[in-house]
């Protein structure tokens, strides 16, 4: 057991460092203890993360109990929804790397032993991961929970719903009273973003990779069970620390196809590409797109959430949580039952307890009778995006498009367009300079792709763009295209009338133009300047690679 906070606390040299945690009521009998460090997101930002300090309580109590010094910390969460569809969404993804250098900072400066990390918003879930991979002591994972569904008019509501509300209002078939109640009743309790969005996504890919508690995922933010599960977490985590397990024993390749597979059986957000790349680069495993294709290609898509489908994360709850989706491929031999877990057993240990019920097809499907055959997040390559791009197939009917493109150098540009009704069936909406590099911070794209779903165009037009979506996205949206616009990708080459081909069958992404005619509009195109010059955007932009890669920062040498 490797005890760094002997380095801050031991020996007569350090009597000014024990000073000051006696000074906020540490003892002798505690500074002689292993420290964890319980990290958590709270904020008043965002419902998903404003009980976490609440929560961080519980896991301070369960590494007291369990015989350790808890010393809590917080980080920054931005709130995607409440980011969505201005300026400030710049900033989500760029969060994602705060919280992970930030959460970095805060253990190795003050020497913690071990981590507990509490995230709720969708970026503050990979952050901390990436966190854990990156500094490789004994850590474990634990999700704020899922916020519940709204209810009106019998039926269940997410925030999914208000952003198509809108789409609906501009197209006059909706009044403002039934938006305003739409709005009123969509988000009822603190939580998470109650679809397989993505927070929901991420923490059910943390079961999989066995950072975190079986069955810690799926209860409800407000469930009495939340504040077991994160009590539970705490002293897991002591156990974790003398047993010696870390993150990257844990975080293995084969941990990773297990999370690729629970991605696609869940049908969830495509952001989980982005964020498996990175978490996978800080634990130091190669992964790559062709991993992410050769998987989906033998995982069934099984559970029918949102935003394709018709359920929520709490009647995934219901009927058994994660636990009932890894056993049920598990079974079908399509996990890798042998991987460590934080728990100190293997996959299949941990669910060897877990009794299959005789059926549900409703919320989740048998693996022989599933919702596709195949699993749903998409990786597509060709001429508009030779390193790839993405595509989240669950609930979309249509596998093949081909249309005109109509290009937009701005979300907001694109979003008025869809507003005044300018976007039209056969259209291919095209948005660039909105990667990574370019935004900077690759924004999403809900309040266009919802605005295009409200007015019932969400599988009559295509988007195309080298930003991304929200989990809550549904309708044929192709993001993370790569190369970006900003450094010159063939995205930003595209004109206004070029007939774009895609199909998800055969992995295409297209644009219909010759050779020569590409050579010759990248022979006249312009880098542009940065829109940031200063500060925490500009640096991200600096430090930033392709989406293709995770979208992580790496310094320069």
């Amino acid at each position: 057991m490797e005890i760094s906070s002997r380095n801050v606390v031991s020996g007569t040299a350090r009597a000014p460092h024990r000073a000051m945690y006696k000074a906020m009521g540490l003892t002798d009998s505690d500074l002689d203890k292993p420290f964890i460090g319980v990290c958590h997101t709270g904020n008043e930002a965002t419902p998903c993360n404003i009980h976490l300090p609440r929560l961080a309580i519980k896991a301070k109590q369960g590494v007291s109990d369990a015989g350790f010094t808890p010393r809590e910390f917080s980080t920054i969460a931005v709130s995607d929804g409440i980011a969505m569809g201005h300026e400030g969404m710049k900033s989500s993804l760029i969060s994602r790397e705060v919280i992970a250098d930030s959460i970095e900072l805060m253990v190795r400066a003050h020497q913690y032993d071990g981590l507990v990390g509490i995230a709720g918003c969708d970026k503050s879930l990979p952050g901390t991961m990436m966190a854990m991979a990156r500094l490789n002591l004994p850590s474990i994972f634990v999700y704020g929970g899922t916020i519940m569904p709204g209810m009106l008019n019998g039926k269940q509501l997410t925030v999914q719903d208000v952003y198509e509300a809108v789409g609906a209002y501009d197209a006059g078939q909706l009044t403002l009273e039934a938006l305003k109640n739409i709005e009123n009743y969509a988000c009822p309790t603190a939580g998470s973003c109650g679809g397989m969005f993505t927070a929901n996504t991420m923490a059910s890919i943390s079961e999989a990779l066995g950072i975190a508690l079986p069955g810690s995922a799926s209860p409800p933010a407000e469930d009495d069970r939340r504040e077991k599960i994160v009590y539970d977490t705490g002293v897991a985590c002591v156990q974790a620390l003398k047993n010696n397990i870390k993150p990257r024993d844990i975080l293995t390749f084969e941990a990773f196809e297990n999370a690729i597979t629970m991605l696609n059986a869940i049908g969830g957000s495509t952001n989980a590409i982005l964020h498996l790349l990175a978490i996978s680069h800080e634990a130091k495993v190669k992964l790559t797109y062709d991993d992410f294709e050769r998987i989906r290609r033998k995982v069934p898509h099984v559970a029918d959430l949102k935003p394709g489908g018709m359920y929520v994360m709490n009647d995934l709850d219901k009927v058994g949580g994660v636990p009932l989706m890894l056993k049920k491929l598990l079974d079908k031999k399509l996990l890798h039952e042998n991987v460590l877990t934080i728990t100190g057993k293997t996959m299949k240990q941990n669910l060897d307890g877990i009794i299959l019920p005789p059926s549900n097809d409703d919320i989740v499907k048998p693996i022989s009778n599933p919702l596709y055959k195949t699993g749903t997040a998409v990786i597509l390559r060709g001429s508009l995006a030779p390193d790839g791009a993405v595509v989240k197939m669950s609930g979309v009917k249509i596998t093949k498009f081909t249309g005109k493109a109509k290009c937009f150098d701005r979300e907001e540009l694109a979003f008025d367009a869809v507003s005044q009704g300018k976007i039209k069936e056969g259209d291919v909406v095209v948005i660039r300079y909105e990667g990574p590099k370019g935004g900077p911070g690759m924004r999403e794209m809900l309040a266009v792709t919802a605005a295009l779903v409200g007015q019932g165009l969400g599988e009559k037009v295509a988007m195309v763009t080298d930003g991304r979506f929200s989990g809550a996205t549904r309708g044929f949206m192709i993001g993370h295209v790569a190369p970006e616009a900003y450094v010159g990708g063939n995205i930003a080459l595209v004109q206004d009338g070029d007939q774009i081909i895609i199909d998800t069958e055969t992995n295409q992404i297209d644009l219909n133009i010759s050779h020569d005619e590409m050579e010759n509009r990248r022979n006249t195109w312009q880098p542009r300047k940065p829109n940031y010059e200063s500060g925490a955007l500009a640096k991200y932009a600096s430090l930033v690679g392709s989406a293709a890669q995770g979208a992580v920062t790496s310094p320069i040498w």
